[in-house]
């Protein structure tokens, strides 16, 4: 088979597989609500005790407070990431909150807060 038509083929697969996960909804970012916050970070770390959780406005994080310290749990196309807070560094940024993870895993992501939510969550993630 030429090259040509191989490359063709590939990239045409790709495109209609990209599209079907699309009209599909597959492609939406996850809206999390108290009990989906709760159910994905136990399905990370199935050892902690949750105390509380806090929403952002729009459904896409949640910081979690845990008998062992904060975390946060944020959405990532359909799926989530979860991180503990225990060494990580967070600047404000026009949109939100900024926040740096000493993790190469999981370097940095902002979220998205209004100014009293950007207060609150400072007030929640400080070290007791």
């Amino acid at each position: 088979m030429p090259l040509e038509v191989m490359l063709a083929l590939v990239i045409g697969g790709i495109a209609g597989i990209a599209l079907l996960l699309h009209l599909s909804g597959r492609s939406n970012q996850r809206v999390l609500t108290p009990e989906i916050a709760r159910e994905e970070w136990r399905r990370h770390f199935p050892d902690d005790m949750i105390v509380d959780v806090t929403l952002a406005h729009d459904g896409h994080a949640a910081l979690m407070r845990t008998e062992t310290g904060p975390g946060l749990l944020w959405a990532l196309g359909a799926d989530t990431v979860a991180r503990h807070l225990m060494d990580f560094d967070w600047l404000d940024h026009p949109k939100g909150l900024e926040i740096f993870f000493h993790d190469f895993g999981a370097p940095r992501v902002l979220v998205r807060l209004d100014e009293t939510e950007r207060r609150h969550w400072r007030h929640l993630m400080e070290p007791a």
